[in-house]
């Protein structure tokens, strides 16, 4: 099998949770090699994931592993032997690989909840909302480019058709004019559409409540099949952070609650959106 070149990071997250379970065992990949019958440098290939795994090899290395959590095995496998070509395969090469990435791990989501306070949720923004954000970059894309980043943002809007999708927004998102009247208008207009749909919920973060310093904690947070395959997403200063330790996903698990609880109701929060929506 030809390796590859630039794994993605579904690809990456797969082959970590197979070192950390050859770490758990207490095994160096010399020992875990003679157990497979392969070289060091193949189990070394296959935990850098620039090497794939097949369901039977994956099943004996969890087996030399003494790891009997078949639920999270079935699931390991299921990453290992997925073929799926998404639809943001077209961009490969015309993007960076991050926005790519976010489009495989937000398809394979089990829910999606995210966290925003100073602009509304990707999958949320319409059009002009979305062109007049990436605009923004510093510096400047050139247009193809931009429309590239457009179109797919656009395309991300598939999850909304059955992923259960939950979205906590600040209210000084609502008010944020990244466009012109018209173009906030609409968007909050699509906003209180989408959140009357049953798998979709929108809850909003009032300016009036009091106590609240959680605006750092935007986050988005993907699902997996089983809760150790969960993915937390966040910006870091050079692009996007994909967390997956258990400690942390546990402690975004626990600020997403402590935040939701801190948001109105759906019904209150599209009161409130329908508010905003005719004062503009």
């Amino acid at each position: 099998m030809a390796l590859r070149s630039e794994p993605t990071a579904r690809q990456l997250r797969l082959a970590v949770e197979l070192r950390k379970l050859r770490e758990a065992a207490g095994l160096t990949t010399r020992e875990a090699a003679a157990l497979l019958g392969v070289s060091s440098a193949q189990i070394s290939q296959i935990e850098s994931g620039v090497a794939g795994v097949s369901a039977k090899r994956l099943r004996l290395l969890a087996s030399n592993y003494s790891c009997t959590d078949n639920e999270f095995v079935d699931a390991l496998i299921t990453w290992a032997t997925d073929r799926t070509r998404g639809w943001w395969q077209e961009y490969r090469g015309l993007l960076p690989m991050p926005f790519l990435d976010l489009a495989e791990l937000e398809h394979h989501a089990t829910f999606l909840r995210e966290l925003q306070f100073l602009f509304v949720p990707g999958p949320l923004q319409t059009e002009d909302y979305a062109r007049a954000v990436f605009s923004y970059r510093i510096p400047e894309l050139p247009e193809e480019e931009l429309e590239l980043r457009v179109r797919h943002r656009m395309q991300r809007k598939v999850i909304l058709e059955s992923t259960p999708y939950e979205a906590v927004i600040h209210e000084a998102a609502l008010h944020i004019n990244v466009s012109n009247r018209a173009a906030s208008r609409a968007q909050l207009s699509r906003l209180a559409e989408l959140s009357e749909a049953d798998h979709i919920t929108v809850r909003i973060i009032p300016f009036a409540l009091e106590g609240f310093a959680g605006a750092a904690s935007a986050m988005v947070h993907a699902g997996g099949t089983v809760p150790k395959l969960d993915t937390v997403v966040r910006d870091a200063p050079h692009g996007t952070a994909l967390i997956d330790s258990e400690a942390q996903l546990g402690a975004f698990r626990t600020l997403f609650r402590k935040v939701e609880a801190a948001s109105l109701e759906p019904d209150g929060s599209r009161d409130l959106i329908h508010r905003l929506t005719k004062e503009l």
